[in-house]
């Protein structure tokens, strides 16, 4: 039976970017579109990504653009089985045709210059999604690692603000937990951590408290499981902690709020057995065996994140 998988974060275009080359399929790379027969239907969140810290060389619009220009390549190289989509209308139709749906999110604000005009461009060009910061802080509010006491400024609230009347998905992955209760506190529509774990079942700033976690069920929103071992516990790691994140939010009450965020080519480690997005099949099928239901499985695999999607990003 193929397994639904809608995965809300990965890095496989900023690798093209650092290791050039396609890094979509064919390569044996941990995102291989040509490995995923037994996930159908598949769609994922491809971020734009760039460590505004590390390159100061090149201006934030020439790194934006590099990297969407290298998207729109891989997806008519992969034209019949890709499909670039805005929408879940637009995804399903992908689907009915055998494809899988590719969308696109902006990983920091300061890619976008935390401006409300590039903003507008970045909507225009087809991003549904943008975490607020990633490990820096910016000009929209603070990260979990860089003035992690700053919430929203008042640019970062007219940000938020724009990215929710346009139908943009905010993400609060890497987010000071300041920033995130002042999204959640202004937030109209529902919220993504798209690669976040659980603080309690291990700790780490980049992980969800638990008064986090059920703000985002009360604002209808969704958590992506992020397959980083350094956000699941102690080396090495195994599939059981990473369960043991799953059921920790599943027993705060998160059966519609739980989905995938893996964050493949982002990480240089995953739990053990783990090494591509073909080894979300491993994961169900160990779940079908700990005696998980099927239907409860689907909706943190896929439905979830479908249902926001479809909510939220809906032109």
């Amino acid at each position: 039976m193929p397994i639904p998988v809608f995965d809300a974060h990965c890095d496989t275009i900023s690798r093209c970017q650092s290791q050039p080359g396609s890094h979509f399929s064919g390569t044996g790379g941990p995102w291989d579109l040509d490995r995923t027969q037994a996930l159908s239907p598949l769609a994922q969140f491809f971020a734009i990504f760039w460590d505004s810290a590390g390159q100061r060389e090149e201006s934030s619009k020439a790194r934006f653009d590099a990297q969407y220009q290298t998207f729109l390549r891989e997806v008519d190289r992969l034209k019949g089985r890709l499909a670039f989509c805005r929408t879940g209308a637009e995804a399903q139709a992908a689907f009915a045709q055998n494809q899988a749906a590719a969308f696109l999110s902006v990983e920091g604000g300061e890619l976008l210059d935390c401006s409300l005009h590039r903003l507008d461009e970045a909507f225009a060009l087809g991003v549904r999604a943008v975490n607020l910061t990633w490990n820096h802080a910016n000009s929209l509010a603070g990260s979990h690692r860089g003035q992690p006491e700053q919430g929203l400024t008042a640019q970062g609230r007219a940000f938020v603000e724009r990215m929710q009347k346009l139908g943009i998905l905010v993400d609060v992955s890497h987010l000071s937990d300041a920033g995130f209760w002042d999204v959640v506190e202004m937030s109209e529509k529902p919220v993504m951590a798209s690669h976040s774990n659980s603080r309690t079942a291990y700790f780490h700033t980049r992980n969800l408290t638990d008064e986090q976690f059920t703000a985002i069920i009360q604002n209808g929103g969704v958590v992506g499981l992020n397959l980083y071992t350094a956000f699941l516990g102690e080396e090495p790691v195994t599939e059981d902690q990473l369960i043991a994140h799953m059921e920790h939010f599943l027993d705060l009450g998160g059966e519609h709020t739980l989905a995938l965020g893996s964050d493949w080519d982002g990480i240089d480690r995953a739990p053990a057995g783990y090494s591509g997005v073909w080894d979300w099949e491993r994961l169900w099928e160990g779940l079908l065996r700990r005696n998980y239901r099927e239907d409860l499985l689907r909706g943190i695999f896929f439905d979830n994140l479908m249902r926001i999607v479809s909510q939220v990003c809906i032109m």
